[in-house]
């Protein structure tokens, strides 16, 4: 879904100005729990498949009162939320954090599979629930792409150097990662596709892959992936969602792989305004 522009979006129901404890409730939790479930699968949400997207991020600050009524923009001002797109959902009757995922799936599944967000605040009382997703402002101080594309290298070879379970999937410590020009250059390019072109895929709006990719750029490989991610203004935030996401976390660690491009790209006039690519290889 690509309906968001960059301009503040409300919903129907409006927002009050009282915050959530910023520990989150034993529902709460759990609601955002379900949440990023949901986001790490591919679904089928009005008419279209979505991509596995991301973890959201708890973040305090958009756990709105459920019940309390103003304005969703004055209350990201008086959160301190630098906010870039907010949305809200209002729900009324759910008893639980299980029956609120329901409801979220059945009439507002298009909010939630957004792949513009990357936060998410959760508050209820009683049967009434407010879930907020938002994207904030660059607010990062980047260096060009292949100082970043260095950076990410360096994260995610010390994310290797250490056994964790991805999802149900255990992985030992492995090997680190070498930087390889080509793919570094296949990776910049569909960043910069997905930004200058305002789509979040594995798969380009030609229908290459990133197999199609690679080959392109000359890279001879006996193995290939590519992960990828939009919104998070840091190779912090980067690399900490990837973990988070079994699949994503699968291809960080997944031995086979021995190089690694990486790099990311900015259009204002895109939904999530930053998109970040990493390929890994092996030849």
């Amino acid at each position: 879904m690509r309906s968001l522009s960059s301009a503040m979006r409300f919903t129907g129901l409006s927002l009050g100005l009282l915050f959530a404890s910023s520990a989150m409730a034993g529902e709460e939790s759990q609601l955002i729990e379900s949440i990023n479930a949901y986001r790490s699968q591919l679904q089928r949400c009005a008419g279209q498949v979505s991509s596995e997207l991301p973890p959201l991020s708890a973040d305090p600050r958009l756990a709105l009162s459920a019940t309390s009524i103003g304005n969703l923009q004055q209350a990201m001002v008086t959160a301190g939320y630098p906010m870039k797109n907010v949305q809200a959902i209002s729900l009324s009757g759910p008893r639980d954090a299980a029956s609120a995922m329901k409801a979220i799936q059945e009439s507002f599944c298009q909010i939630v599979l957004d792949p513009q967000f990357v936060d998410v605040g959760v508050s209820h009382q009683d049967r009434d629930w407010r879930i907020v997703v938002a994207r904030p402002l660059l607010s990062a101080r980047l260096g060009d792409w292949q100082t970043e594309g260095q950076k990410l290298l360096a994260e995610l070879n010390i994310a290797r150097s250490k056994a964790r379970q991805c999802g149900t999937q255990p992985f030992g410590a492995t090997a680190p990662l070498t930087w390889n020009a080509t793919l570094a250059t296949a990776a910049e390019a569909h960043a910069r596709n997905m930004a200058n072109k305002n789509f979040f895929d594995h798969k380009d709006l030609d229908g290459r892959t990133p197999g199609d990719r690679a080959e392109l750029a000359g890279y001879d490989f006996q193995q290939i992936g590519e992960t990828i991610a939009a919104g998070q203004d840091t190779v912090r935030k980067v690399v900490d969602g990837w973990l988070d996401s079994p699949s994503h976390c699968a291809n960080v660690m997944n031995p086979l792989f021995r190089d690694l491009g990486a790099a990311y790209a900015t259009d204002p006039k895109s939904d999530a305004g930053i998109y970040w690519t990493v390929m890994f290889g092996a030849q």
